[in-house]
C-alpha cells in the first residue's frame, strides 16, 4: 500500500504541474486573443502530440512530455523581408561569415515569418508596449494567483497544525537515546510526567509559577530544567491541580535554524543537556484569516527570489553534495523530479489523510511560486526576457518622441537568438544536475 500511495503522490504532482502549465499558458492566451493577436496553437507539454483539436483559428492540444507548454502567436518579432525572400528563392543571406549563430538567427526569422500572413495586422510586435507586457506577464501572474488560491485553501480552509496546551499522550518510560528500540523495558526508568501522575487529556495551565498560552512555553521550561523539580498546574475534569515533576537530563544534538546538527572544531556533533518529561502535545488545525494565503504567497516569492538570484551557486553546491554524498540543503533548489518524490513521500507518509492533502497543496503552491519567479528572469526565452524587449522598445520610442526624431524600427529580438541559445543550454545543464541530485541524493521529508 505504501508503494501505491507513493505512485499516487507522484501522479498527483504530474497532474498538478500540468494544471499549472495550462493556467500559465491561459494567462498568455486570454489577453493575446483579447488584443486581437492571431494564436495558432495552445499546447501543454512538448514532443509528440497526444491529442489536439482546432477551435476557430487555434489548435488546442496535449503533448507527451508535460514539462512545459506554449502558445504560438503570430509575429512575435518584426518581419524580415530580405530573409523571407531569400528563403523563398532557396538562398539564405546575412550569414556573417556562415557561422553557427548567424544560421540560428536566420532560422528564427524564417520561423517567425511563417506565422504571418501577408500584411497581417494581427501580430504581436505591432501591439502597444503595454499590451505586450500584459500578455507576457499574464502567464507568471496566473501561477501567482493559483498559488494564492492553494495557500488560501491550505491556511484558511484546512488550517495550520498548532500544538495546544492539551496533553495527547504520556510516555511510560525514558528510553536511552542510543537504544535502537521504541518499546519500554523493565530496566528503563519511569518517565517524569507519568511518575507525576499527568494523564492524556490534561490541560497544562502553568509551569513553575508562570501561566502559559502555548505548549512551546511549557516545553521550553521543561527543557531548561534538567534534574530540577518544577511545579506544573494542570486542569482535569474542570478542576485545577498542581503536580511536581523532575525532568530527567538527556543529551541531544545542537541544531541550527535548518535543523541540521552543529559540528565542533573537530567535526564532532555538539550536544547539550536538556530536560525530558515524556509529554506529547495534542495538535489541532487552526484556520488562519482569509488574507493569509496572499501574504504567505508574497513571503514565498521573496524566499524563492533569493534562491533564484543565487541559482548557479546553489546548483554548484547541489552538484558538490551529489559528488561527495553530503546531505543537501533542504531549502535549496529542486527539479520537478524532486517535487514528484516529495509528493510521493507525502502521500505515503503514516499520517491522517488531511495532513497529506495539506502537504500536497503546500508543495504545489510552492511549485507555482517558483514558476512565477523563474519566468520573470529578464532573459530570453523566458517571459521576463520578452518583457524587457518590449520595455526597451518603449524607451526607444519615448526617447525619439522627446527629441523629435523619427520613430525607431521595432526591436528585432531574433538578433538575441545566440544569447537565448546560451541561456537554454545553461538551463538544461542546471536542470540535469538537479534531476541527477534528486534521483541519487534526494531531499527527503522522512
Amino acid at each position: 500500500m505504501e508503494a501505491i500511495a507513493f505512485v499516487i503522490g507522484v501522479v498527483l504532482m504530474v497532474v498538478g504541474l500540468a494544471v499549472s502549465i495550462a493556467l500559465h499558458e491561459l494567462g498568455h492566451l486570454v489577453p493575446a486573443k483579447k488584443f486581437g493577436v492571431r494564436v495558432g496553437q495552445y499546447m501543454i507539454g512538448f514532443g509528440p502530440t497526444l491529442w489536439s483539436r482546432r477551435i476557430g483559428e487555434t489548435q488546442y492540444g496535449f503533448k507527451a512530455i508535460p514539462l512545459g507548454g506554449y502558445i504560438s502567436m503570430a509575429g512575435m518579432y518584426p518581419p524580415s523581408p530580405r530573409e523571407r525572400a531569400a528563403v523563398a528563392s532557396g538562398h539564405r543571406t546575412g550569414r556573417a561569415g556562415g557561422g553557427f549563430f548567424a544560421t540560428m538567427v536566420q532560422d528564427a526569422r524564417a520561423a517567425n515569418d511563417e506565422t504571418m500572413i501577408g500584411e497581417d495586422e494581427r501580430v504581436f510586435y505591432k501591439l502597444p508596449v503595454w499590451k505586450r507586457v500584459v500578455i507576457m506577464l499574464g502567464g507568471p501572474v496566473m501561477n501567482l494567483l493559483f498559488a494564492i488560491v492553494l495557500f488560501s485553501i491550505l491556511l484558511s480552509g484546512i488550517g495550520v497544525q498548532t500544538a495546544t496546551t492539551t496533553v495527547d499522550s504520556v510516555s511510560e518510560c525514558v528510553i536511552p537515546p542510543d537504544a535502537d528500540r521504541t518499546q519500554c523495558q523493565a530496566s528503563d526508568p519511569v518517565a517524569p510526567a507519568a511518575a507525576a501522575g499527568i494523564q492524556a487529556g490534561d490541560v497544562i495551565v502553568a509551569v513553575d509559577g508562570r501561566s502559559i498560552s502555548s505548549f512551546a512555553e511549557a516545553t521550553a521550561a521543561i527543557r531548561n530544567s534538567p534534574g530540577a523539580p518544577i511545579v506544573i498546574v494542570i486542569e482535569r475534569d474542570g478542576a485545577q491541580r498542581s503536580v511536581t515533576l523532575t525532568p530527567v537530563a538527556i543529551e541531544q544534538p545542537v541544531t541550527d535554524e535548518a535543523g541540521r546538527p552543529v559540528l565542533d572544531g573537530d567535526g564532532e556533533v555538539q550536544t547539550q543537556e536538556v530536560g525530558f518529561a515524556g509529554i506529547r502535545q495534542e495538535v489541532e488545525y487552526v484556520r488562519e484569516p482569509i488574507w493569509s494565503g496572499a501574504s504567505t504567497a508574497v513571503e514565498n516569492v521573496g524566499a524563492v527570489a533569493g534562491i533564484i538570484w543565487q541559482l548557479p551557486v546553489k546548483v554548484y553546491e547541489t552538484a558538490a553534495d551529489l559528488v561527495t554524498g553530503q546531505e543537501r540543503d533542504p531549502n535549496g533548489p529542486l527539479s520537478i523530479v524532486g517535487a514528484g518524490i516529495l509528493s510521493g513521500e507525502v502521500a505515503a507518509a503514516e499520517a491522517p489523510i488531511l495532513n497529506r492533502v495539506a502537504g500536497y497543496l503546500g508543495l504545489l503552491a510552492s511549485l507555482n511560486i517558483a514558476l512565477f519567479v523563474f519566468n520573470l528572469i529578464p532573459l530570453l526565452p523566458l517571459d521576463g526576457g520578452h518583457i524587457v524587449v518590449a520595455l526597451w522598445e518603449g524607451i526607444r520610442r519615448l526617447w525619439a518622441k522627446v527629441f523629435h526624431r523619427p520613430p525607431p524600427a521595432p526591436v528585432d529580438a531574433t538578433k538575441l537568438v545566440p544569447v537565448t541559445f546560451v541561456v537554454v543550454i545553461a538551463l538544461i545543464a542546471m536542470g540535469a544536475v538537479l534531476i541527477l541530485a534528486d534521483i541519487f541524493n534526494p531531499v527527503s521529508i522522512l
